[in-house]
């Protein structure tokens, strides 16, 4: 019996199993499989190996499925072979800033200062790198104050018109930002709403703020943390917590088991997780997240915190959380394990909730050239397996495939500036990050043209490469991750 002879549904079930060379060999064996594998074969291997990425969601629409998998084949490609074109994104700013970056279907937004600067993504001409194009920049405040800087921002979901941001600001102030287009100008106009209710009454620096479905949180550097529904009118502060220690990032997930993590300067808790119970936060958490060791924990701190990538060893669960921690390493945690670290002395006969056995990691990460602390994280890339971790100093992102934890490679961000990476955004082809002097990017696609993002003119410290629309970046490779528990 001819495999062509089986029904055309056992076929596309078979098809689930073929890969991505194999699926363009069959197309051209005759009429029938290149109608099964256009019409079925390229959308499901899409499906089974989703790419989340906000910078090509316009492209993916239009792309036909065989090009949306070349673009990601190709990408993958690039990720495995640590090639890449670096730009950055704008001139360095007048003075030395803490940028925060927020981004959607629609838009980059970049904030510094007080100013807002915004990068559309735009559709490609054919199957090359969407690109990006700069739309402008706007002031939230007219006046010139510190305390008026934005600390943090984040989109909200508006029912699918990606305008709607919430910021916070060094004052304590929180914000919703509607964005607006004159359609005469092109230019876009903040619409700021400082609503009374979402305001606090002990004004302190917004460290935080992170969005999931109809939920967001805001933190404190105080460690005041507020959970509020977006989807009411006005918005509506649902639960309060106060954490009584130095706080710096956060993070929610209203998925199954919904929770919220906290990262903080401590000698017991640096990385906790409360529950969401019946729309408020649980006031003892539910677990600690540690390390692995039978001596009492020196005092950490947790600088970034975000999801596992799609396609981890563990599966897309949103129970496991990626942290990155003041001595260097980059910890994943399974909120699902039951794997404790050893009492010690400080925790064995104590019953406080901060003071309980932490959760052990599952894997760990570290450049072993950098004794810097890890201010940022984000997971995606090649794959959707990578996880990138922005360094305090020297520019310096490091990237890992968790598919091969052993080893990694890490490089400089263009300029080379004595600077933490303050934010980093990895998707499948791109990564996104931001110094203290300007927001860059590296983009692992296919044909990536001079283009595909700003020019800029000659700039101080940025070297233009001849062969390829890129600047010239330091790199290196190290081999010190592990799956032993640090």
């Amino acid at each position: 019996m001819l495999f062509s002879d089986l029904p055309n549904d056992i076929i596309i079930t078979v098809l689930h199993n073929v890969p991505v060379p194999d699926l363009g060999s069959l197309s051209r064996t005759s009429k029938l499989f290149y109608h099964l594998v256009n019409n079925y074969g390229w959308q499901i291997h899409i499906r089974c190996n989703p790419r989340p990425s906000y910078s090509l969601t316009k492209a993916r629409e239009i792309w036909h499925p065989r090009i949306r998998l070349q673009y990601d084949t190709l990408s993958d490609k690039s990720w495995s072979s640590s090639h890449f074109v670096a730009r950055p994104l704008s001139h360095a700013w007048p003075r030395k800033q803490q940028p925060a970056l927020a981004i959607n279907n629609t838009r980059l937004l970049v904030a510094a200062g007080n100013v807002i600067y915004s990068f559309a993504f735009g559709t490609p001409r054919a199957s090359g790198s969407p690109p990006l194009h700069y739309e402008g920049s706007f002031s939230l405040h007219e006046e010139r104050n510190g305390q008026l800087d934005i600390t943090s921002m984040s989109f909200v979901d508006d029912e699918g018109e990606g305008r709607t941001l919430l910021c916070g600001f060094r004052n304590g102030t929180l914000a919703r930002v509607v964005l607006a287009k004159d359609d005469a100008s092109n230019k876009l106009t903040p619409h700021i709403d400082t609503e009374a209710n979402l305001q606090s009454h002990t004004p302190d620096i917004i460290e935080s703020i992170s969005t999931s479905g109809s939920l967001a949180l805001s933190l404190s550097s105080r460690g005041q943390a507020r959970m509020i529904n977006i989807h009411s009118t006005p918005y509506t502060t649902t639960s309060e917590i106060d954490l009584a220690m130095r706080a710096w990032t956060s993070y929610i997930s209203d998925e199954s088991s919904p929770y919220v993590a906290f990262g903080c300067s401590s000698k017991t808790a640096p990385l906790s997780v409360y529950s969401i119970l019946q729309s408020s936060l649980s006031h003892t958490p539910t677990a600690i997240l540690g390390r692995k060791t039978n001596q009492p924990m020196p005092h950490s701190a947790v600088y970034g915190i975000c999801r596992s990538p799609f396609s981890s060893p563990w599966g897309s669960s949103p129970q496991i959380l990626i942290s990155g921690w003041f001595d260097g390493v980059v910890r994943v945690h399974d909120l699902r394990s039951s794997s404790l670290a050893e009492p010690t002395s400080d925790n064995s006969n104590s019953g406080n909730a901060a003071s309980r056995t932490p959760l052990c990691p599952v894997m760990s990460f570290k450049d072993p050239w950098s004794i810097e602390p890890i201010y940022s994280v984000s997971s995606g890339g090649g794959a959707c397996s990578h996880l990138a971790a922005g360094s305090a100093r020297h520019s310096v992102v490091s990237f890992w495939d968790i598919r091969y934890p052993k080893s990694g490679w890490s490089v400089y961000a263009p300029g080379n500036d004595r600077s933490p990476v303050y934010s980093v955004l990895l998707e499948s082809s791109r990564v996104f990050g931001a110094t203290d002097s300007r927001p860059f990017v590296y983009d692992f696609g296919p044909h990536v043209s001079h283009d595909t993002y700003p020019q800029l003119s000659h700039s101080a410290g940025l070297k233009l490469r001849k062969s390829v629309p890129g600047y010239y970046v330091t790199r290196y490779t190290h081999v010190q991750g592990s799956l032993l528990n640090r």
